[in-house]
């Protein structure tokens, strides 16, 4: 599967707005730009409204019909003004520009006008991989440190909705160890145990969860038969739940630098997605990640 499938089904999708905190910044812009040629979306963009038109005209995007400024004299109050445009259904996705993700956060966290639902939010990362035929989907890498059985349940849940919005239906997600047997000293194996069961049992819908599985057993048939591990996502897992966000940082990082691979990924758990990409985060990935919330956005 390709990260332009998820484009493709994007600009399908019509009337999409996505409020932009504090976007004087040259790759956000340069994603929009590119979203704009997309018909992805339409934006409205809050923060310095001379640096923001500057970085437009440079694209000839300064009068663009589906392109709105808005002033905000600081980064809290661009952040503010984005949520409340996303709360009040204004706009129907939130982004990160030039902005501490620290500062978005307490916006979106905001009880008065925020976009709380009571659910964790967390990171949901969709990879195209190089020589692999279809979507890996990784969670959480960016916002979880340390989840408990419970926020692991919400976090399947929010990484199942993204996959479903991407046309995977009954995703199939392999909550990652070490070692694919349960060892009492490893919380992550008894973890990925007990959500088997609560799957089974129909505590977590719409997937089909099994583990714990080590990760050459979650994504490699040859290994799972070679350990003589018989499952419907042995070998198979579009979901991998990590156990710590350090897993989660590492492996993502792994497929971006070591693997090559394309990403686009939303924060998911909100009243609507939000992208929160890093600063070192290409234009090409910021573009795969509005696609990725807009297709989310338009499943909610």
């Amino acid at each position: 599967m390709k990260l332009e499938t998820i484009l493709e089904h994007a600009a399908e999708i019509k009337g999409k707005v996505v409020a932009v905190a504090a976007a004087e910044d040259e790759e956000v812009i340069e994603a929009i730009a590119l979203a704009v040629e997309r018909n992805l979306a339409s934006f409205q963009l809050y923060g310095n409204e001379q640096e923001i038109r500057a970085l437009l005209a440079q694209r000839d995007l300064d009068r663009h019909e589906s392109i709105k400024v808005f002033q905000a004299n600081t980064k809290e109050r661009a952040a503010e003004l984005a949520v409340k445009a996303v709360s009040s259904l204004d706009a129907d996705v939130l982004m990160k520009g030039n902005i501490a993700t620290s500062i978005i956060l307490k916006a979106v966290l905001n009880k008065d006008f925020g976009l709380r639902t009571g659910n964790v939010l967390s990171h949901v990362a969709v990879f195209e991989i190089p020589d692999v035929d279809r979507f890996t989907i990784v969670t959480d890498a960016g916002i979880n440190i340390n989840p408990d059985l419970q926020e692991k349940v919400q976090i399947i849940n929010n990484a199942v909705k993204v996959a479903k919005a991407i046309g995977i239906n009954l995703p199939k997600v392999a909550p990652l160890a070490a070692v694919e047997v349960v060892n009492p000293v490893m919380q992550a194996t008894l973890d990925g145990a007990i959500l088997s069961q609560m799957q089974a049992r129909g505590q977590i819908k719409d997937c089909i969860v099994d583990g714990p599985l080590a990760l050459d057993n979650a994504v490699s048939l040859d290994a799972a038969q070679h350990k003589g591990i018989t499952s419907d996502v042995a070998g198979k897992a579009d979901i991998l739940l990590v156990p710590t966000i350090e897993v989660g940082n590492v492996l993502y990082k792994s497929l971006i630098y070591f693997a090559k691979a394309k990403v686009g990924a939303v924060i998911a758990g909100a009243k609507a997605p939000i992208v929160l990409t890093s600063r070192a985060d290409s234009a090409e990935s910021k573009l795969y990640s509005l696609a990725l919330a807009v297709c989310s956005a338009s499943s909610r």
